[in-house]
């Protein structure tokens, strides 16, 4: 049965005019049901007056709760009330991996400004005095601006980006404690009820298969645990087999959780799965005991975050209270009595956050959850391409392919993969993202799928196709780059060799856009390629031609190219390469001297100097040693930066090399007239004019004459 298509009224609260951002937001389901009670609470969590800083809102869920769809459906009923636009980041990847505050800043400060100079990270990432959480901060001054944080791992990630005043307002989801914050009232998801759960079984399976047989959607809800996400997998299965019935759905679910799990499962998944059972949820067939197992996974879904968020806040959340859920009551009755913490005083950043734990742990979802129970249904249903494809996408940077990349992934055409990412979410199998700037369409592996699917594709791929796989996909990122680079700049080189005319880039603004809007997957490309150790070299041609490509976009390149210099010495210093080291270093040295970060510069110079000198490279050492000596000289300390130009000057005497000979000279001068010694200054001037002259180089000898002429002025008249 083909799947309805036609979207549900947004309803009176959706912003009536265009608000910047909104297009940023996840595309979400078609079909939105239920959830009114805790759209309520956030609203009027989100109208309570506010002072000091911005205000957080945290919506607690376990994966699969649909908490990232409610916060993009609460954000655009509220966007109106934000005009100056509305930001997204996720901090934390689908494999469980967190996003840095730092990077978040980052991502943030690009959606707000894309043409303003993002700073250059800080040497460490977390904290509110990285760089790039300072400049959020301070761009977000005076502005109402809707900050929507999705998967939030711990509050640290969450209280570097908080401005100091009260006009924006921060959305934060996460599936475990948020502890740190103060006053803070989660909004905890629990299942929906059972109104909601029947009309998104009618909506996405049809009508009239559901109200033939409402006694079989009951059961089908309650084997799910009434959590979107298994009821949208379930859909999909029950779409692909038009003959069973829903009652048979159900039936096949609970016969599927009952299962024990499968040979090679992850340690965390099979705990989970023994947990479950020590709470109740006794595996096996029968619909009784299934039951039982879908009842204990919901109350045990929504325990979890309510004592996330209880960590968090510190007291109840009742405005919370899911719609016609038994786990909200639970975690209602829970918190009753709780006080909050005394808040020292609103106005000071350091009140606003209390010590809390380590950054936590992703939450697993155990293998006889529900929600992998419908997926395995799903799976095992699936086209033998469209389950390879599904498989190889974890191998996608950041889980996040379009047509492109998918089909470099697969090998395939890109027409065929288009059409399988397109049947893959056709059965909820994937999420639907913002489109590319040039309309390409995208999708992302569903974090609460990615570790299964991993084991899956360990079990099922040779190591061979894996690696081929991600061969296949930097090669085509290469090419992409460089022919994006022979748009931007077609006098900088030989263009390679047409792409087909499905992934060809037509324009060097279509060119630029496709730059900017995937610079993240392609950094996160290079990162993955690095960090499995056995593509070094194929990743160090993307790295080339990122780094001949990124700069050609604008302002926003530095921190581009921080980051890519980063990789590079990563490599290096893995492969013990240190004459590679030494450049990577001093390229990292010179992106900070263009911030005006001396002393970060400065670090880097010697490092590059220490690695120069187990390479045994003279020029590479000279160069560091020119570079600490310029940071010695804009920090005003003549007396070191003097030092070290002469001996970056006796290295350059003896390799020859006249020009920086005369260039050394005077900056020794420099640094001798800045201690008052005039009779040292004047004699390294008639030094390098006397280099100069030798070489043939008039114009040096006119600007180091004239400084020449103004230390002989000033002597005259006693300075």
């Amino acid at each position: 049965m083909a799947r309805k298509t036609a979207t549900m009224d947004p309803g009176p609260d959706a912003p009536a005019g265009a608000v910047p951002g909104l297009e940023r937001l996840p595309a979400g389901p078609t079909l939105f049901v239920g959830r009114r009670a805790e759209l309520a609470a956030l609203r009027a969590a989100a109208a309570r007056p506010a002072s000091g800083r911005c205000p957080v809102l945290v919506l607690a869920g376990r994966p699969g709760s649909g908490r990232t769809a409610l916060a993009a459906r609460f954000a655009r009923t509220v966007a109106a009330d934000y005009p100056d636009g509305v930001l997204f980041a996720r901090l934390s990847a689908p494999d469980g991996g967190r996003v840095p505050p730092a990077r978040a800043a980052r991502l943030l400060l690009e959606q707000l400004d894309p043409e303003a100079a993002v700073p250059l990270p800080g040497v460490v990432e977390d904290g509110r005095d990285e760089p790039g959480c300072v400049a959020l901060r301070e761009a977000l001054a005076g502005l109402r601006v809707l900050l929507v944080l999705d998967d939030v791992r711990d509050a640290g990630q969450v209280w570097p980006l908080l401005a100091d005043e009260s006009g924006c307002l921060v959305l934060a989801t996460t599936a475990g404690p948020l502890t740190g914050i103060e006053d803070i009232d989660p909004v905890i998801l629990g299942g929906l009820d059972r109104t909601a759960s029947g009309e998104l079984l009618a909506d996405l399976v049809g009508g009239t298969r559901v109200s033939c047989d409402p006694v079989g959607a009951a059961d089908l809800a309650e084997a799910c645990a009434a959590r979107p996400a298994a009821l949208r997998l379930m859909a999909g299965w029950l779409r692909g087999s038009a003959k069973t019935a829903v009652t048979d759905a159900a039936r096949e679910l609970n016969r599927v959780v009952g299962e024990e799990p499968a040979a090679g499962s992850a340690p965390d998944a099979t705990a989970g799965a023994k947990n479950g059972s020590k709470n109740g949820a006794e595996p096996g067939p029968g619909k009784g005991s299934a039951k039982s197992s879908a009842r204990s996974s919901a109350k045990g879904s929504a325990k979890g975050s309510a004592g996330a968020g209880k960590a968090g806040a510190g007291k109840a959340a009742p405005a919370g209270k899911p719609s016609g859920s038994e786990p909200g009551d639970a975690a209602e009755k829970k918190g009753e009595g709780a006080t909050a913490p005394e808040v020292e005083s609103a106005g000071d950043p350091a009140a606003w956050v209390k010590p809390g734990p380590e950054p936590a742990e992703p939450v697993p979802v155990p293998d006889n959850d529900p929600l992998l129970g419908a997926f395995t249904l799903l799976y095992r249903g699936l086209p033998a391409a469209q389950a390879r494809m599904l498989r190889t996408l974890t191998l996608a940077p950041a889980q996040t392919a379009d047509p492109r990349t998918a089909s470099a992934l697969v090998g395939c055409p890109v027409p065929d993969a288009a059409a399988t990412l397109a049947a893959l979410a056709e059965r909820e199998l994937l999420g639907e993202e913002a489109p590319a700037a040039d309309g390409t369409p995208r999708y992302r592996v569903p974090g609460r799928l990615y570790p299964r699917l991993v084991r899956l594709r360990e079990q099922e791929d040779r190591p061979a196709e894996t690696e081929l796989a991600r061969a296949r996909l930097l090669e085509r990122l290469v090419r992409l780059t460089e022919s994006a680079r022979a748009l931007l700049d077609p006098a900088g080189g030989p263009a390679p060799e047409p792409l087909p005319a499905a992934l060809r880039l037509r324009s060097a603004e279509h060119a630029r856009a496709w730059l900017l809007g995937e610079r993240e997957l392609l950094l996160g490309a290079v990162a993955d390629a690095i960090g499995q150790g056995d593509l070094d070299g194929s990743a160090g041609r993307l790295v080339t031609a990122l780094l001949r490509a990124l700069p050609l976009t604008g302002a926003a390149a530095p921190a581009d190219l921080y980051r890519l210099h980063e990789l590079v010495l990563t490599v290096a210093e893995r492969n013990r390469r240190p004459r590679r080291a030494s450049a990577a270093l001093l390229n990292l040295g010179d992106l900070q001297v263009s911030a005006g970060r001396w002393e970060q510069a400065a670090a880097h110079y010697r490092a590059a100097l220490e690695h120069a000198r187990t390479a045994d490279d003279e020029p590479l050492c000279a160069r560091a040693l020119e570079g600490a000596a310029g940071c010695h000289r804009a920090l005003g300390d003549a007396v070191r930066a003097a030092d070290w130009y002469g001996r970056a000057l006796g290295l350059r005497q003896s390799l020859g090399d006249h020009a920086a000979e005369a260039r050394l000279l005077a900056r020794v001068a420099e640094a001798h007239t800045a201690q008052r010694r005039f009779d040292e200054a004047d004699r390294e001037y008639r030094a390098a004019l006397a280099v100069l002259r030798r070489i043939g180089d008039d114009r040096g000898r006119e600007t180091v004459g004239a400084a020449l002429a103004d230390l002989r002025e000033r002597v005259d008249a006693g300075w």
